[in-house]
């Protein structure tokens, strides 16, 4: 995997890093809970790593409030 610049992510999450972080982390503790992986990668790699090539992919996405 490719290391993901965090300029990538910042626009993932309306520019806020705050978001970014939370975002990161309530993914990455499902995956250490036992869901699947929405990417390919080697199972040798932590959960918020995973965590953040989801979210560069756009697999996980933040919900916005209304």
């Amino acid at each position: 995997m490719v290391y993901v610049p965090l300029e990538k992510l910042l626009d993932k999450s309306d520019y806020s890093i705050y978001k970014l972080v939370i975002l990161a982390s309530k993914r990455a503790l499902e995956i250490a809970e036992g869901q699947p992986k929405l990417v390919a990668c080697n199972v040798d790699i932590k959960p918020s790593t995973v965590a953040l090539y989801e979210i560069a992919q756009g697999r996980v996405q933040l919900k916005k409030k209304k």
